[in-house]
């Protein structure tokens, strides 16, 4: 078996050529290779006899894998897990691959194969491979290079037009198979429709979330995501459930319900917040990392149904319904068994009742099947990003269980994951929390504490994001250009410190930071933050005018900043129940470009935080609501739906 020290650093200076591997713990074919390759004692014997092997967690390093993802793709032209890199003793990589089987097949070299020839190569032209290193690393060193400059609100409809161009207007998505969720992409449509009356952009929204909910992509049995599509109709997912998935997923179902007022789409939600609620939430209130792919070393094993288990469960006649409902046939459509779907069927509400009641039986007889491996570690960056759904679901769905449960994970965080120098850690297992944490990770939590403050108006959620802005300053901004960097000054030093606003399967650090930016100018009118905002966004502005959509939440935060937006300002010398009402009028419409405050006796240490609030007098019989925009405020209402004429 492969020798593991799992203390060892690259930070080392070793002897011999190192190998890494970037790996996710609930990934098909990373477990694949190591079956195939690190389990096997013939491709043991040659890592363990010339080489150096470090096996990292990209979820607790993504600063490697972000560097040497690079790599994989300036070298091979693609990239992927598991990731492969071979590098000399000060770091610097030579050979980058991503899947390697024991043996060369399917066109593919074996890993045998493979650690012979560089090993071959590091003993006969060693001065080669080490100019290979050089050069790699200078080449990945300017990638990361950018030209500052202005930006621009073309670049807006320029990444809405190749959006519209990629559609799939049968099944919804983004070109063809795969396909990801992308929630991020429907954020910004969602704006971009808001903003400027563009009705496709919202039909894009609407078929691509009902399409991937009809799909197999979804669990229809359990409730919530899987990664992405391996086909272009959402049938067959691979199978692992990424909790940053169902965070993003859930933001964009809530976020629909405003904008078309389809119900439809706020059950989704509350499936996936159920989901999420009993099987990835520690006892503590934590939120754990993701679900495998497989179980008892199959891929998908877990979520899949023959039509005899389906008709043994059910009985004869729901049976047949059932597998009529969700395309369950005899024959399966997925390696002879059958994944649930609803692809291109019509519902009526007593099939809703229907299938309800099947589900739960199905889904009681699964409990009792080998689960999937849980990776119960806890991440700050995902964990603020499904804190921050949890709280939007609270404030959409005027539930406080839900509020409740992103208050917990976020005590949780604070509770567990600093430093007693106040500084913030990236992850937590088995009571123990370590390694400095990144622009994710604290770009992600401020979002999670702007959501609490506008769900529950209480200052020290604006306080706290407020100080981890300061915070992200002092570790991770580029007081030359602009930007933040992704891992922070006191941090471990690699080959290159990697600056990047790209969306790739989560919205970038920059960009959430960005946005959080904005949001907060708006509530403190802090001028210094849009001077902040504007030089961020300068920095990335040549790279995101040449791909445009790979960077839609940073240009989510472009229409916040090119649209007109408004404040509402609601004072009361009550409590906050007595503001209810405007609450309500305020929360029951899609309001992307308004910001809410309240002012009253429960939160008056607001004014330490928001000077201006204390020049908005309460009045003793009613509250008022101020509406500004464009720095001028119209005359308070006191009335919610004179409120409503005013909104944006």
């Amino acid at each position: 078996m492969l020798k593991q020290n799992r203390k060892i650093s690259l930070s080392f200076c070793l002897l011999g050529t190192p190998e890494v591997m970037a790996y996710l713990t609930v990934c098909h074919w990373c477990h694949a290779m190591e079956r195939e390759s690190f389990e096997d004692e013939e491709v043991a014997e040659l890592l363990n006899k010339h080489f150096v092997s470090i096996k990292v967690d990209r979820e607790e390093r993504p600063d490697i894998d972000q560097i040497y993802m690079t790599v994989c793709q300036v070298m091979t032209g693609y990239g992927g897990w598991p990731l492969t890199v071979f590098l000399t003793p000060d770091k610097k990589p030579f050979f980058a691959g991503t899947y390697f089987p024991k043996r060369d097949q399917y066109g593919i070299p074996g890993i045998i194969s493979v650690l012979k020839s560089v090993h071959d190569a590091w003993v006969n032209r060693r001065d080669k491979l080490l100019e290979a290193g050089e050069q790699v690393t200078r080449a990945i060193n300017e990638k990361t290079a950018n030209c500052v400059g202005p930006f621009s609100k073309e670049t807006v409809h320029d990444a809405y037009n190749q959006l519209e161009g990629m559609f799939d207007d049968v099944y919804g998505g983004f070109g063809d198979a795969p396909k990801f969720p992308a929630p991020h992409n429907l954020f910004f449509l969602l704006r971009y429709w808001f903003a400027y009356g563009e009705k496709k952009a919202l039909n894009i929204v609407t078929k691509t979330l009902d399409s991937m909910y009809n799909g197999g992509i979804y669990d229809h049995i359990g409730f919530g995501f899987c990664r992405y599509s391996t086909d272009r109709k959402w049938l067959v997912p691979h199978f692992e459930k990424m909790l940053y998935d169902n965070a993003l997923l859930s933001i964009a179902y809530l976020e629909a319900f405003l904008a078309t007022g389809n119900r439809k789409y706020a059950v989704i939600a509350e499936e996936i917040f159920e989901y999420v609620k009993k099987n990835m939430t520690s006892p503590e209130g934590a939120f754990y990392t993701a679900e495998d792919a497989d179980s008892e070393g199959v891929e998908g094993l877990f979520y899949l149904w023959s039509r005899g288990e389906v008709l043994s469960t059910l009985g004869e006649d729901d049976g047949k319904r059932f597998c009529e409902l969700f395309n369950i046939s005899a024959s399966g459509n997925f390696e002879g068994r059958n994944i649930p779907n609803l692809i291109n069927k019509t519902l009526t509400p007593s099939d809703w009742e229907f299938i309800e009641k099947c589900r739960k039986k199905l889904f009681d007889i699964r409990e009792k099947r080998v689960h999937p491996f849980k990776d119960d570690k806890i991440l700050t960056s995902w964990n603020g990003l499904m804190a921050a759904s949890f709280a939007i679901g609270g404030r959409v769905l005027a539930d406080s269980s839900l509020t409740d449960i992103a208050e917990k994970a976020v005590r949780f965080i604070e509770t567990h994951l600093y430093r007693e120098d106040n500084r913030l850690l990236a992850r937590y297992r088995d009571e123990h929390a370590a390694i400095p944490a990144y622009l994710d990770d604290y770009a992600y939590l401020q979002w999670a504490y702007l959501e609490l403050y506008e769900t529950t108006f209480k200052p020290e959620y604006l306080k706290k994001a407020i100080q981890l802005n300061t915070d992200l300053k002092k570790l991770f901004w580029d007081d030359k250009e602009g930007g933040f960097f992704f891992y922070g000054t006191d941090s471990e030093k690699l080959i290159t410190r990697p600056k990047d606003a790209y969306d790739g399967a989560i919205p970038s650090g920059n960009s959430v930071a960005a946005m959080n930016i904005l949001r907060l100018s708006k509530i403190t009118s802090d001028i210094r933050l849009i001077e902040d905002y504007k030089k961020l966004a300068g920095f990335f502005s040549e790279q995101i005018s040449q791909a445009p959509s790979g960077f839609t939440h940073m240009l989510s935060s472009y229409i916040l900043y090119f649209n007109p937006s408004q404040e509402v300002i609601l004072v009361t010398s009550d409590d906050k129940s007595s503001v209810n009402s405007f609450i309500e009028v305020l929360r029951s419409k899609f309001h992307p470009f308004t910001t809410v405050i309240l002012y009253g006796k429960d939160f008056y240490e607001l004014t330490e935080l928001v000077p201006y609030i204390s020049e908005y007098p309460a009045s003793p019989e009613k509250p008022l609501a101020y509406v500004c925009r464009s720095f001028t405020c119209e005359k308070p209402v006191s009335n919610p739906k004179d409120l409503q004429k005013f909104l944006l």
